[in-house]
């Protein structure tokens, strides 16, 4: 069986957009080393909705 390991997966989602007012969400879904990474991530991805590149941070 394959090993498991440290990797998890994390939902990203935007900051911008829930000021914004605007319907809708932009989340994405990567995966993250928890023992390197222990802290949440924050990562520049683009938001369809608003049309532009906006800050993403993970939630849960």
């Amino acid at each position: 069986m394959a090993k498991k390991g440290n990797r998890v997966q994390v939902i990203l989602e935007c900051t911008e957009h829930k000021t914004s007012g605007m319907a809708g969400t932009s989340r994405y879904v990567t995966t993250k080393n928890k023992k390197n990474t222990p802290e949440r991530m924050e990562l520049k991805k683009y938001n369809p909705i608003l049309k532009k590149c906006t800050v993403h941070k993970e939630i849960k």
